[in-house]
């Protein structure tokens, strides 16, 4: 299929891109874009949750009366968790959250997610993100002409330097480089912005032929 390109800055038309039908025209998987998202909100989760058990609480151990004749339970010491300070009983302890996840079911989600934008007609090719001044008034005024309020721009790296500074305090406009592009951040804006380049980067990246 083909998609007209724009200019981000300029007026003019490029022209249009042909996109590789096998990335961006699939019938889209949401069953997949929910695992994979699963699975990228898992993976950022510090796992860091954590109580003291019998042996990590500061209490004496002690026999605290004597086994038999007194009436009450037998106890050893304080550190049992029924009393209050001491240990917590299968607590939360330190741990990743981090689970495996198919490569294949991971292309499969990239590729339902870009379908899906372009089947949303919320997907965007531009030239290139090259601008002059790296002011976000500048850019803010060119967004406003396009209507992006919520827009994920995906360039190769170190393309975008300008661009990159001028959108760094805008909310819900971000920038990230063709390698970094995932199916959370995508679904997180309404819109996705390509360039040339990315385009072509990604196409190559998701159809095997790249190593």
């Amino acid at each position: 299929m083909k998609l007209s390109v724009i200019k981000l800055l300029e007026a003019g038309n490029p022209g249009e891109i042909e996109l590789d039908d096998a990335v961006f025209c699939i019938e889209p998987r949401t069953e997949c874009l929910a695992d994979v998202v699963r699975w990228q909100l898992a993976g950022r989760q510090a796992g860091t949750s954590s109580v003291k058990g019998r042996s990590d609480v500061n209490r004496t151990t002690k026999k605290i009366y004597r086994q038999k004749g007194t009436g009450n339970a037998r106890h050893g010491a304080k550190t049992a968790n029924i009393f209050i300070g001491g240990g917590i009983v299968f607590g939360p302890v330190p741990r990743s959250h981090e689970f495996k996840i198919n490569k294949k079911v991971r292309q499969l989600a990239l590729k339902s997610l870009l379908s899906l934008k372009v089947k949303e007609n919320n997907m965007i090719i531009c030239e290139d993100l090259n601008i002059k001044s790296a002011k976000t008034k500048d850019l803010l005024k060119s967004l406003d002409e396009l209507q992006l309020t919520s827009a994920l721009f995906v360039d190769s790296p170190g393309e975008c330097e300008n661009f990159e500074k001028a959108c760094s305090n805008l909310y819900k406009i971000d920038v990230i480089p063709t390698t970094g592009f995932n199916v959370y951040d995508g679904l997180r804006h309404e819109k996705v912005v390509f360039t040339r380049n990315a385009v072509a980067g990604i196409q190559k990246r998701l159809s095997g032929r790249e190593p």
